[in-house]
């Protein structure tokens, strides 16, 4: 491995990790826009699938741009991190074409039939819909509880014997909750349940799951990894190196999910500035969330850098900032929300999040449409429910914005 990968620094490392000199000297990790690998003999080939050799076969079983970004993000999560015995953790990242390509491979290479999958009852609009209506037809069934409540954890533990996979959405989308990643995976460990973390919204930088027992993270790539909304694309990381290399690996290849050379090129590039962007982000969503909480016209704000929030202490002990999310309700419910969405101006109503821009949503109406409206309402995403990413502009700008909009 090239030695720029052996940082003590976070940020030299989203700029370093990862890259390997090739051939022909270039400064940047390529572009390998070929389908196919060329073998040098029959016992080349036949090396190379049996794994006896590494290299390259065919793009969707991976290439040289999409490996160099992988080991990228594997460095970033397993940062200063060890193992049992002292060593340097390792990982094994598995790029996708999605956050929800890779939860596919997540799920379908960990569970069987009869399996059960336990989670939170906060959870991406996507997440939900692939665990309500999707596993069970693969005959996995799912439990959702209030992580938060350990008790109760260890309670569903103990009686359902057919739990395998603990997933955990932390901080949650779009209700910005948070649940103890550490004491969760300790409690998964006596009865041995795998326990996997989307660290989505926090990125490796903020939060680091493996470091409290996590046995898998995914990201939705497309959101902070990223960072500019120009790609689609989901990782899946794994400790145990060995199982991601044969077990997960194959399910990946099968299912068909592979990211391409472009979409890892752009994500590389756009990793480089992570350590930057969050800290902007983060400061420019508190002084937005402290606006937000003092402002006579909104009823509720969900940040997680405000004392007010109920998981501000657990926030605090497993995250370095508050993050760049939150979520709001004004007053006069769905109708002043709607209001307030048709009037910004400098805001960008979409969904997604992550991107330089300041992007504000709807979930009641877009991103949980297909989620229950008793278990959405039950999770804190209310009809009047304003999700805000915080992006990079100048945070005057972003407030006076909100302010107009408000009042208009």
């Amino acid at each position: 491995m090239n030695t720029k990968n052996n940082n003590t620094s976070f940020d030299t490392l989203c700029i370093h990790g990862g890259f390997e000199m090739e051939q022909h000297h270039a400064h940047q990790t390529p572009i390998y826009a070929s389908s196919t690998f060329i073998f040098d003999s029959a016992q080349h080939a036949v090396d190379l699938f049996t794994g006896k050799e590494h290299g390259y076969i065919y793009g969707r079983f991976g290439n040289p741009t999409i490996e160099q970004t992988e080991n990228k993000i594997a460095a970033l999560e397993t940062f200063l991190l060890n193992n049992g015995n002292g060593e340097p953790l390792q990982a094994k990242a598995i790029l996708h074409a999605s956050g929800m390509a890779a939860f596919t491979t997540l799920f379908l290479s960990q569970l069987k039939q009869g399996d059960t999958i336990l989670s939170h009852y906060s959870l991406y609009g996507g997440t939900q819909e692939m665990m309500d209506k999707v596993l069970p037809l693969c005959g996995v069934n799912i439990v959702l509880v209030d992580c938060k409540d350990i008790n109760v954890l260890e309670e569903e533990l103990k009686t359902n014997k057919s739990i395998q996979l603990i997933h955990l959405e932390t901080p949650a989308n779009p209700t910005i909750q948070c649940v103890d990643i550490a004491a969760i995976c300790k409690l998964a460990r006596q009865y041995n349940i795998k326990v996997s973390v989307d660290n989505t919204f926090a990125t490796p930088y903020l939060q680091q799951p493996f470091k409290y027992g996590a046995d898998f993270i995914i990201h939705s790539t497309t959101k902070f990894l990223n960072g500019h909304g120009t790609a689609i694309g989901g990782v899946l990381i794994g400790t145990d190196v060995e199982l991601m290399n044969t077990k997960v690996t194959k399910h990946h290849r099968l299912l068909g999910g592979n990211s391409n050379a472009f979409d890892a090129f752009l994500l590389n590039n756009g990793i480089k500035t992570l350590a930057l962007r969050m800290d902007r982000h983060c400061s420019n969503a508190q002084k937005t969330a402290e606006f937000l909480a003092a402002h006579p016209k909104v009823a509720f704000v969900n940040y997680l850098g405000l004392a007010t929030h109920p998981d501000y202490l657990i926030a605090k002990q497993q995250m370095k900032n508050g993050g760049a999310l939150l979520s709001f309700e004004l007053k006069g419910g769905l109708e002043a929300g709607v209001s307030f969405l048709n009037k910004v101006q400098l805001c960008t109503h979409a969904v997604s999040l992550g991107t330089c821009d300041t992007l504000i949503s709807h979930p009641a109406s877009t991103t949980h449409t297909g989620v229950a409206r008793e278990l959405r309402l039950k999770s804190g995403i209310t009809d009047g429910l304003i999700r805000m990413s915080v992006g990079l502009e100048n945070v005057e700008d972003i407030i006076r914005d909100i302010e107009n909009a408000i009042h208009y």
